[in-house]
């Protein structure tokens, strides 16, 4: 099955290449012996395409045009800036967390430093407001210890009433100017949880000036290069996601009515029409709508038509990731009846 898939996406690629690179032979004769073995095999595989086309499917089973898609993402800059580095291009490809851009923009830095330096003033704040608490506690228990004592030598009548009011007086001002002190320190340990909150905002803002790849795929567009302006928001390239490859086709309500998500499929491709792929109902759309310009159906958009989607399996699809092709036409096969089996030439067989 695996095989199957591989050799119908690359066949193309394998015929076109042979003819370039027998294109400059200086006989007639080794011209003829070079591209006769490619041309009949053009021939076959042009045969076959007609023969698929022109069979008609038993009961139960319905075949239409369709063409291979994949899904795009787009990756954008989060926040407006120059975009500095672009490492990568058209075709290339790319895996999720893979860095493939970088935008830079001064502004954030300079904010991310002042929320650095705000930080470091604020733990400094913090650091005087401790000692000093320290310094006055000590001062307190000293206050403390002395108007307990007055308390003890009133009674003997050692001291008098006002030797007793001025120790009470430093002992509450004592208190008061640790209770300050301490209020002063929970404003500082406040204004780190602040300035520390900045830091990672900023820090967050510029790590989403890094442009990773969302997924694993191929770059599909490069919309933007190095030393041009990034909006905010604004694409910088698409990836095709491939292992998210499925085949669009339009079915009447008739046959789509009957269809279930997560039934077998099977998709013969125009390049390729020897294999079979298997694939899956993956979507039914809720609504009819008139069939794009590009897909001919058997009565030529004269009526709604259903939107279906048949998805391949994605481990196939990791297995020959570097193969995948996408807008490739061919034929999408669905069964509306499900306890029909598969025709002989529509059997997958696995790979041994």
């Amino acid at each position: 099955m695996y095989s199957r898939l591989c050799g119908a996406l690359l066949l193309p690629a394998l015929l076109i290449g042979g003819i370039l690179f027998f294109s400059g032979s200086s006989t007639c004769c080794s011209e003829q012996r070079l591209f006769a073995p490619a041309a009949a095999q053009a021939q076959s595989l042009s045969d076959m395409i007609e023969r698929w086309r022109a069979r008609k499917m038993p009961s139960g089973i319905v075949k239409t045009n369709g063409r291979i898609e994949a899904t795009q993402v787009d990756v954008s800059a989060k926040y407006a800036g120059r975009l500095a580095d672009v490492f990568v291009e058209e075709g290339s490809v790319v895996k999720v967390g893979q860095v493939v851009g970088r935008v830079l923009s001064p502004e954030f830095e300079a904010q991310l430093r002042a929320a650095q330096s705000e930080v470091t003033r604020t733990r400094q704040m913090l650091t005087q407001a401790e000692a000093e608490i320290a310094s006055r506690q000590s001062a307190l228990d000293y206050a403390t210890s002395e108007f307990k004592r007055g308390q003890e030598l009133i009674k003997s009548g050692t001291i008098s009433q006002t030797n007793l009011d001025q120790r009470r007086r430093n002992y509450e001002a004592s208190e008061s100017a640790v209770k300050a002190m301490s209020a002063e320190r929970d404003q500082a340990v406040a204004a780190i949880g602040k300035a520390e909150a900045e830091v990672q905002r900023f820090e967050a803002v510029l790590k989403d000036l890094v442009l990773v790849s969302p997924r694993n795929g191929r770059v599909q567009y490069l919309l933007l290069h190095s030393g041009e302006m990034a909006a905010a928001g604004a694409p910088v390239l698409t990836v095709l996601d491939l292992t998210d490859v499925y085949m669009t086709i339009f079915l009447p309500a008739a046959d789509a009515g009957k269809l279930e998500v997560g039934s077998e499929a099977r998709i013969v491709l125009d390049p390729a029409p020897q294999y079979v792929i298997p694939a899956t109902v993956s979507f039914i759309a809720a609504d009819a709508q008139f069939t794009p310009k590009t897909v001919e159906t058997k009565d030529e958009r004269e009526k709604l038509m259903f939107r279906v989607k048949l998805k391949i399996d994605p481990k196939l699809l990791e297995k020959h990731f570097s193969k995948v092709k996408t807008g490739v036409r061919g034929i999408g096969i669905v069964r509306t009846t499900s306890d029909i089996p598969w025709p002989k030439d529509l059997q997958i067989t696995p790979l041994q």
